[in-house]
């Protein structure tokens, strides 16, 4: 029965989506598969061979329950952790199943005003008992498999589920439970965007991971689960690209005075007795070690690959940090601890374009004078200049 409805459905709106001016069928069908279903195992007792049912409906509306709340009691510490809990999961799924629609309709989504929209209806739906709602993934789908366009929809579906509960309960005493899933499923299964998962892997593995767990969660599981298991591989990516920020060995381009990544760019070369490290991530205590240990093993590669190509000694290490906006205390004294270490190898350190908040930083610190301004330059190519000065003089001495 259940595939059956199923397929009924999606073909309904495959007819719907090919001749546009018989869009009611795909809006009919939902309802007309509720009442022939229920029909049907009314007609044939198939309640009795397995099939479920609703069964009893209550009738009317929740009464008044505002004179219930109570601020004191030995529960009130749980409730209170139960609804921050509830409340931040039924928020998140609200605005992710609202940017989902907001994306496929083209259009914007203010978190600020769905935060306010969800609160105040949670706060109307206490007075009379109902329980946490939010944005449901399975209504919406629904709503937008049937054609709804407006809030408007809500206001009609609103009334219609009043006077269901006031009037109508009875008749869906014998509805089986499969063709309500037929409705969800078919109207989620035309939210699945197979090129846009594609796109996804394409781009980024760890994104696409974080997708099919979010959608696997969603199916097999529940949709808050869904979304915690999306959301805690995306914060895993955050913090793996936090603790370990991406460095690169820096060229020149022939015939320019630019300096870029030498495995981004191919014609770019290196400088000999300079090794040219860029940091593109600011410094502080979570990335600090990692950074520390990753300019030591640059600089032991470099000597390394020196020594067997027997080119022109290391002398000077320049670190561009025009993409450090900030560091914080671990990160200055790594910075001290770094130039202090390859001081003691015998290799010079300049740094090169340091952001605003890194310099007061360093002057507060009261480490400009002791690094030395000569270890500061705008750009890699003043640098390189001004050391290759110095180098010639050695060399003349």
């Amino acid at each position: 029965m259940g595939v059956f409805f199923l397929a009924l459905l999606l073909t309904a709106r495959y007819i719907s989506k090919r001749k546009p001016k018989l869009f009611w069928i795909s809006a009919a069908a939902p309802l007309t598969s509720v009442i022939i279903a229920t029909v049907f195992v009314f007609a044939t007792k198939a309640d009795k061979h397995g099939i479920s049912i609703i069964g009893h409906l209550k009738k009317g509306l929740n009464p008044p329950s505002l004179n219930m709340l109570r601020f004191n009691g030995s529960y009130l510490g749980l409730a209170i952790k139960t609804g921050l809990v509830t409340g931040l999961i039924s928020l998140t799924e609200g605005i992710a199943v609202g940017r989902t629609f907001a994306s496929i309709k083209d259009y914007q989504v203010d978190g600020n005003k769905e935060m306010m929209a969800i609160g105040l209806m949670n706060i109307a739906g206490s007075c009379t008992s109902s329980y946490v709602t939010t944005g449901s993934f399975s209504r919406s789908a629904v709503n937008y498999n049937a054609g709804c366009k407006s809030a408007v929809s809500n206001i009609v579906m609103a009334l219609t589920v009043m006077v269901t509960l006031l009037l109508l309960t009875p008749l869906f005493y014998y509805t089986p439970g499969v063709v309500l899933a037929s409705i969800i499923i078919a109207a989620v299964v035309g939210l699945i965007d197979f090129p846009a998962a594609y796109f996804i892997w394409k781009v980024d593995k760890v994104d696409f991971l974080a997708c099919v767990g979010a959608f696997l969660g969603v199916i097999f599981i529940s949709v808050q689960m869904g979304l915690l298991i999306a959301v805690g591989i995306s914060i895993f990516k955050i913090l793996l690209h936090v603790t370990r920020p991406h460095t690169s060995l820096q060229g020149r381009i022939p015939g320019t005075n630019y300096y870029r990544n030498i495995e981004q760019y191919s014609e770019a070369t290196r400088i000999p007795a300079f090794l040219i490290l860029r940091i593109d991530a600011p410094i502080y205590f979570a990335n600090s070690t990692y950074l520390k240990e990753r300019i030591m093993r640059w600089v032991s590669e470099e000597e390394d690959r020196i020594e067997s190509e027997n080119e022109d000694t290391l002398q000077y290490v320049i670190l561009d940090m025009t993409a450090v906006t900030t560091i914080d205390t671990t990160g200055v004294n790594i910075v001290v601890e770094v130039k202090k270490i390859l001081e003691k190898r015998g290799l010079q350190v300049a740094m090169v374009n340091p952001g605003a908040g890194v310099m007061e930083k360093l002057r507060r610190a009261d480490l400009i004078e002791s690094l030395g301004e000569d270890c500061l330059y705008l750009t890699v190519g003043e640098a390189v200049i001004s050391y290759s000065s110095t180098l010639k003089e050695k060399e003349q001495v």
